[in-house]
């Protein structure tokens, strides 16, 4: 019977970490390739929708959105008692004659949001500030009716 020596290295893979990294590059570039449009038929499929952060006081709503790249004329925003819309189009500034440009992330064209409110809000006293590409809207809460214990008196 022949013996078999144990040889501890034999089945063991010789491991390329830098060979791992490019495959997984190579994956992280086909996956982004695969959600970026290659034609202007694509790109309309492509939206944009400002982030929004909101803060609830017992006294107002804070309501704060991101829209860099655009101007205040740029922006349409309506209030109702329950909701805060926000309309806007921002305009390319580069030509499609530029040869060295290869992909934009950047997005171009109109946008909408429609926010629902957690509260009812006096759209008469609606505060709003642009600054450095954040639109912040101060919306005071309706105050609640105060209810008024009545006796009812039984027969």
């Amino acid at each position: 019977m022949p013996i078999t020596l144990w040889r501890p290295f034999q089945d063991i893979e010789h491991w390329e970490p830098l060979h791992e990294i490019e495959n997984l590059q190579r994956q992280l570039n086909q996956m982004f390739e695969s959600i970026m449009p290659t034609s202007d038929e694509d790109a309309i499929a492509v939206t944009f929708m400002p982030s929004a952060e909101m803060k609830e006081t017992d006294e107002t709503l804070s309501l704060r959105l991101e829209v860099p790249g655009l101007e205040a004329k740029d922006l349409d925003v309506q209030v109702t008692e329950t909701t805060v819309a926000i309309k806007g189009e921002r305009k390319s500034e580069t030509k499609v004659e530029d040869k060295d440009m290869v992909r934009s992330e950047f997005y171009y064209g109109r946008f909408e949001r429609v926010i629902p409110l957690p509260s009812h809000i006096q759209t008469d006293r609606v505060q709003a500030e642009y600054k450095n590409g954040i639109l912040t809207l101060t919306l005071p809460k309706v105050k609640p009716e105060k209810r008024k214990a009545v006796k009812i008196n039984l027969k």
